[in-house]
């Protein structure tokens, strides 16, 4: 795993304009093709193994925080318990998610967190850097399976959704990010052969005696994307018309329990000193060393606390007051440019690529640079 300086193709903005990647240049500098990483054959079969395996072993801690009942432990409301436990033993389907990963090349991949319900950064995944490898690198690979394996999921999904009925796609309005992501998915559905519309989350409404969601037209939704935090959707006011609506919901219910903090002390619980996973707690004082502070429902980033033997750093946000996890610290590697995390994407049960985030700060945000890869098959 090395970083090598790449030049800039001329025009690279106006391609993935036309690609649908709008939100290139966020804050200045988001997409950076200035480098790239190179990886060899033996380090993607590594990371394609971890993360297939990672995700086996949160499948089963789902399993096993519903059957010793858990679920308070997380912070998700007691109104909501029996909502989730039935999400998970109807199977309702999963379509993806994201492991952030700390990895060098040399030692084994650690998972920092799992983004499980809301991971962005897909569409320059799947799309943006695919499109650089074809125009810079010929005869090189990539780690990128994302777009044939989203539009094959979406597939298999679609015949879990409620017949004749169309999947709105949803996320809030005046985010060019999430935007971005959800008409992305939305088109690899319609490749799918499912009818899929967009609308904002703002622009749903209910209909109380329909006991239905309904869109801008009042036709009931019944099957809905979003791209919105479930800790969101319970405490919003039509979170208490979820259950009776019989709405179908990607990500489902169960994906509660994989996108919240605390799933990394129950993961160590089950797999103590695997290797790739990290000492997590959800009491303090029990990371012997350095450690990471995280609350149990955080994004980008934000309230998360690094205490080291040299001094504390801390990232403002709005977040913690649910609760926190304890996780020992692993410094990020920097390879001259920055701290490097991997995000690794997991289509339903199959690993299916890599995109990788480089920031100045040992703590990566929404602004974390984006750099392509490639590896020699």
């Amino acid at each position: 795993m090395n970083r090598e300086l790449s030049p800039e193709r001329p025009h690279w903005r106006e391609k993935f304009e036309e690609l649908g990647f709008h939100f290139h240049s966020l804050d200045g500098r988001y997409w950076d093709e200035r480098a790239c990483f190179a990886f060899t054959a033996q380090e993607i079969d590594k990371l394609e193994a971890v993360t297939e395996e990672l995700h086996a072993m949160c499948i089963a801690a789902v399993g096993h925080v519903l059957a010793e009942g858990r679920l308070a432990e997380l912070a998700i409301p007691q109104a909501f318990h029996d909502y989730v436990t039935r999400s998970w033993h109807a199977g309702e389907p999963s379509l993806y998610g994201r492991f952030d990963l700390r990895y060098d090349g040399e030692s084994e991949p650690k998972l920092l967190e799992y983004n499980a319900d809301t991971p962005t950064a897909l569409i320059e995944a799947a799309i943006a850097q695919w499109n650089w490898l074809e125009e810079t690198r010929a005869g090189r690979d990539q780690f990128n399976s994302l777009h044939e394996k989203l539009i094959e999921r979406w597939k298999a999904i679609g015949g879990r959704l409620p017949r004749g009925s169309a999947l709105h796609f949803a996320c809030v309005r005046d985010n060019p990010e999430d935007h971005g992501n959800v008409e992305y998915l939305r088109d690899t559905a319609l490749q799918a052969g499912i009818d899929a519309r967009f609308i904002y989350i703002e622009d749903i409404g209910w209909d109380e005696p329909a006991q239905s969601f309904v869109d801008l037209e009042e036709a009931g939704i019944r099957a809905l994307f979003k791209l919105y935090p479930w800790e969101w959707m319970l405490r919003e006011a039509f979170g208490a018309h979820l259950d009776r609506s019989g709405i179908a919901l990607i990500e489902p219910a169960w994906k509660m329990i994989l996108s919240n903090k605390g799933l990394l002390p129950i993961l160590w619980e089950l797999f103590p000193d695997h290797p790739n996973l990290l000492p997590a707690y959800f009491e303090p004082g029990r990371v012997a060393g350095d450690s990471v502070e995280k609350p149990l429902y955080s994004r980008e980033g934000a309230n998360v606390t690094i205490r080291t033997q040299s001094g504390t750093r801390h990232s403002i946000g709005t977040y913690g007051a649910e609760g926190y996890i304890h996780q020992a610290y692993a410094p990020l590697p920097n390879f001259g440019g920055g701290f490097v995390v991997i995000g690794s994407w997991i289509v339903g049960d199959a690993a299916a690529g890599i995109g990788i985030r480089e920031d100045s700060s040992p703590i990566t945000r929404n602004t974390s640079r984006f750099l392509p890869h490639y590896f020699q098959p």
